[in-house]
């Protein structure tokens, strides 16, 4: 290599096209290629969207992210229609697109903790990578601002390998939302970029930005920003009932048999912590939540940083943030959200009760923010909740707009148009009538879509178009503003199977799944995850019953102590009244055995089989068990059907959690960390054993049975928690999302209750029902007593081992390693600050971790490759042989090319490399042939 490198380019480029290299020789390779052959080649992160279209200064180009297939799609606007011009590889999951320029657009990749730097060819005909900055944790939205638009401002969450700070997860009052800043002029030469600063912001993780339209100011929003709600702990709560002080009535089901005692829901009204009957709990909470929702940065400063004092942020916006749009005239900012009702409660008629959820869950918004104050409108003002659910179709469902997304305002600042992703449409509304309350909902303002789940809109008032992104069908609708019609549709290349675009309306379509028009379960499952709040979603008028799901054993050498009863004399039954929960996220739930907290959807009841993927094993025999929550919970007049809820099956299955954003990139473990996993797996803290003997953690395959099991932290059975209820045994992998509500009035052991914390920036932390601000407060499992012989001493010992305990679990084994979708670009002159990483990428390839591509434009041409392990890399023509890792880095120099390195999930390597549409004809050859290598029905 050393005399490769030597050679000149005319040279290396003689090399690079010499020699023949066999269709059967590259599909042996692909076939040793890390577990290619035996994982999907698509993996399902059900990423949401956010900025998913712009324009062109110019107006003749219009960039749209496709997210499934990671590229930047170009489209030449002629006439009022799209053309199709070219595709850019960017990062994994991209979620939003802004062009600083006619020729250089900026990709968020959400997936990759990255941005792509994108240089568009001449007339949009292709483009390529020209530099990737490495962000926070999860990005989300980004928008240009300050002196001459030239600098960058990014959302991410305040996480993630690529930070250079120290996140502070487990200090309290630490905001957990940032805002990276980049000069576009000057982006530095470091390995991910230099940036100016970066804000953090008091609120959890941001999502959406907004600008003046004089450049000067930003807005930040929040994405589950919360609505001051929040739990009163079990242990705190006066057993007896309402009666005695205690968990508000009914406290027996209408069967008569008395309820769980269980936590308390508890809303802040400006002065007081009240219940749902009004009653004040202000001494047992020990923080405050100021509910800061929207944050206003001045980009002109040097360098930009929040405004001071309350002009700094908007509180009391919503409870989840999607998007923003500036009136250009007015300067009035409009905030799409949906406001939580989760200070009610109960599923079901209300028959017994006299109250219910059904049908009101997240009410569909739109915020307007003025100067200092804020102003809600609710898009379905003419929706009565107390109706019974009517039959599709119906009147009131027809006039409902479901979870606002994207907006967009004319340039005379009267019509405001908003992407209704639950309802399909496009909403038309008059911005003097939405901030004057005086509007009145109408299906003849809405614009109807062929494709479904619009999330992202841009106007071209010019030209009198609307273009749409639909994220159900991955097309863009064309509207005609002038008719208000919709008069084409355009399709991108989508690389998923047919179940999850089948599925994948039956989460979020309102329309569809409920009567109202306005709930669907991703009203509170946002984008398959869940919306950071607790929900009380028992039904008095409910049975008891069975609980078949098999029980942890009490450890052998324990039995002298406890006996053989895992359940030590305690009841497992499901009573109906469960009381709050927090709402659990719909990813990773393949493999996981039976669902919710307690495990009450399980097919156990109807299988008597318990065996693996059998019984109460069977998810997909679990998730049916939601069926009855489409009329009990979103108002449905009937269920679905069952055809229809294996479609849902099949899709919701699929989705897959991200990478562990706090483990290191080369999946090591800091002391720390391995002093708390080491403790995890060996020290006994309960009768059942140490923490592993219950939260299982078996992440390799099975060699007795062949198939791999990927349990993280459950494996899918019960235990007895010393709590009212027998809980499932909870899987660990989202730890590090829920924390950021600390104080507790709940005593642990000896440790006595928090003293008032202040103000923090979530309600609801970790366990069930989101009472436990960490580990230092989860009681049965580290205090000594009756359930816990060993237990950790109240000394500096326990204290340090409560610690690496608490860093292992934010640190926690995931389905993928941390390294999937990490990148970097390669070019002509950063080969030596970027060797190490692409080395790293390498190396955990090798490791089996990930697939490594690597995309670039040589010439007039994207390319790609595969690495195939051993330092050596297929590219997509047949006719070249394997290619060194040092030769292509020398090839990139010598042709002043980029070649952009990413690590994909196991098994999408050869796809996202070298065969887009996995026809069999790799993608250089298809474009020296003429054939579409996004499309398996044109080939050579």
């Amino acid at each position: 290599m050393k005399r490769a490198s030597r050679r000149s380019g005319s040279s290396l480029r003689r090399a690079f096209v010499k020699s023949a290299f066999s269709a059967a020789a590259l599909s042996a390779a692909l076939a040793v290629s890390s577990a290619a052959a035996a994982t999907p080649s698509y993996t399902l992160f059900e990423s949401g969207q956010v900025r998913p279209l712009a324009l062109s200064p110019n107006g003749k180009l219009l960039f749209a992210v496709n997210t499934p297939d990671g590229h930047l799609e170009i489209f030449a606007i002629q006439g009022g229609n799209l053309v199709h011009r070219g595709s850019v590889p960017v990062g994994l999951e991209p979620v939003a697109v802004a062009a600083r320029s006619d020729t250089e657009v900026w990709v968020v990749n959400h997936l990759s903790d990255s941005v792509s730097v994108v240089k568009v060819a001449q007339g949009g005909y292709g483009g390529a990578v020209v530099r990737t900055l490495l962000v926070g944790d999860e990005p989300r939205d980004l928008v240009f601002a300050g002196p001459g638009r030239k600098r960058a401002f990014i959302t991410t969450a305040h996480r993630g390998q690529n930070i250079p700070f120290d996140p502070q997860l487990t200090t309290p009052g630490v905001g957990r939302a940032d805002v990276w800043v980049f000069d576009a002029n000057q982006l530095g030469s470091s390995l991910g970029g230099d940036p100016l600063t970066i804000v953090t912001l008091f609120s959890d993780t941001p999502r959406a930005l907004a600008v003046t339209p004089d450049g000067k100011r930003v807005y930040a929003a929040a994405f589950h920003s919360g609505n001051r709600t929040t739990i009163i702990p079990e242990i705190v709560v006066p057993d007896g009932g309402e009666d005695a002080g205690g968990v508000p009535g009914p406290n027996m089901n209408a069967e008569g048999v008395p309820a769980p005692e269980v936590g308390v829901l508890v809303k802040h009204d400006g002065e007081h912590w009240r219940d749902v009957i009004g009653r004040t709990w202000d001494d047992e909470v020990r923080f405050s939540l100021p509910d800061k929702d929207v944050f206003v940065i001045d980009a002109t400063a040097n360098p930009p940083a929040q405004l001071a004092g309350s002009a700094g942020f908007y509180a009391g916006v919503g409870t989840v943030l999607f998007n923003m749009a500036v009136n250009p005239k007015s300067g009035k900012v409009y905030v799409s959200n949906t406001e939580a009702r989760n200070d009610l409660r109960f599923e079901g008629p209300g028959l017994y009760a006299g109250e219910s959820l059904r049908g009101h869950l997240h009410e569909a918004r739109i915020a307007v923010l003025g100067a200092g104050s804020v102003a809600t409108r609710h898009l379905n003002k003419h929706i009565d909740y107390d109706a019974p659910p009517a039959p599709l179709p119906n009147a009131v469902n027809d006039k409902s707009l479901s979870q606002p997304l994207g907006m967009a305002v004319s340039k005379n600042g009267k019509k405001l148009y908003v992407a209704a992703f639950g309802s399909s449409k496009i909403g038309v509304l008059d911005t003097a009538a939405l901030e004057n309350d005086t509007f009145a909902p109408s299906a003849a303002d809405h614009i109807a879509l062929s494709g479904g789940g619009p999330t992202g809109i841009v106007l071209d008032d010019a030209g009198d178009r609307l273009f749409v992104l639909t994220r159900f069908d991955n097309a863009i609708s064309v509207v005609n503003t002038a008719t208000q019609q919709e008069i084409a549709h355009v399709p991108m290349h989508n690389p998923e199977p047919p179940a999850v675009v089948e599925g994948r309306p039956l989460l979020y379509d309102a329309r569809f799944t409920s009567s109202n028009g306005e709930s669907a379960c991703g009203s509170c499952h946002v984008f398959a995850d869940f919306d950071s709040l607790a929900w009380d979603l028992g039904n008095p008028d409910g049975s008891v019953l069975n609980n078949p799901s098999p029980i942890v054993p009490i450890a052998p050498a324990l039995e002298p102590i406890f006996g053989t009863d895992p359940l030590v004399g305690a009841n497992p039954d499901f009573h109906p009244m469960k009381g709050p929960m927090t709402t659990q996220s719909l990813r990773g739930m393949q493999n996981h055995g039976p669902m919710h907290w307690r495990g009450d959807r399980t097919g156990g009841n109807d299988e008597a089989s318990a065996q693996p993927d059998d019984g109460t094993f069977d998810e997909d025999a679990a998730f049916k068990k939601f069926n009855g929550a489409f009329v009990d919970l979103l108002g449905r007049s009937a269920q679905l059907s069952a055809e229809e809820m294996q479609k849902f099956t099949d899709f919701i299955l699929q989705v897959t959690y991200p990478p562990n954003p706090i483990r290191n990139l080369d999946n090591s473990l800091t002391a720390q960390q391995q002093a708390g996993r080491d403790f995890f797996r060996s020290v006994t803290v309960a009768p059942n054993g140490a923490c592993v003997a219950c939260h299982v953690v078996d992440l390799d395959a099975n060699p007795g049975e062949g198939v791999f099991r990927g349990f993280f932290g459950t494996d899918g059975r019960s235990s007895n928690d010393a709590e009212p209820q027998i809980v499932k045994i909870p899987h660990l992998r989202n730890v590090y999302q829920k924390i950021g509500m600390f104080g507790t009035s709940a005593p642990s052991g000896s440790v006595p209750p928090d003293p008032f914390l202040g103000d923090q920036v979530r309600g609801f932390g970790l366990f069930h029902d989101g009472s436990t601000p960490d580990l230092f407060k989860f009681s049965s499992g580290f205090d000594a007593g009756p359930l816990n012989p060993v237990g950790i001493p109240h000394d500096a010992a326990g204290a340090q081992a409560k610690k690496d305990m608490e860093q292992y679990q934010l640190a926690f084994e995931s389905n993928l390693a941390p390294i999937v979708g990490q990148q970097v670009t390669l070019d002509a002159v950063n080969g030596a600050t970027v060797g190490a990483r692409i080395d790293l990428l390498m190396q955990r390839a090798d490791a089996g971790e990930c697939d490594l591509v690597a995309k670039g434009r040589f010439g007039l041409n994207n390319t790609g490759f595969l690495y195939l392990g051993q330092g050596e890399f297929a590219a997509s023509q047949q006719s070249l042989p394997p290619i060194p890792d040092a030769l292509l880095r020398v090839i990139v120099s010598v042709t002043s090319s980029a070649l952009t390195y990413t690590c994909v999930p196991p098994g999408n390597g050869e796809r996202i490399g070298v065969d887009r549409d996995l026809d069999g004809f790799l993608d250089g050859d298809e474009v020296a042939a003429g054939s579409d290598p996004a499309d398996p029905d044109s080939t050579p």
